[in-house]
């Protein structure tokens, strides 16, 4: 077997971000955001509907 390690306590990571990055991530976030709307959209406009579900009787 591998070699026991005590569990440390997990660690915080600090970054800092420029406001100009910022505000190009959430312009991304906001245009990302749109286009999954636009296809979900897209993809429950060519679901076909739902038929009814029937179950058999199982063989004996």
């Amino acid at each position: 077997m591998g070699t026991v390690h005590a569990a440390r306590p997990a660690q915080t990571l600090y970054v800092t971000i420029r406001r100009d990055e910022l505000r190009q991530l959430k312009e991304e976030r906001d245009l990302l955001k749109q286009e999954l709307a636009q296809l979900r959209q897209l993809t429950q406009g060519t679901q076909s509907p739902s038929l009814p579900v029937t179950q058999r009787a199982p063989h004996a």
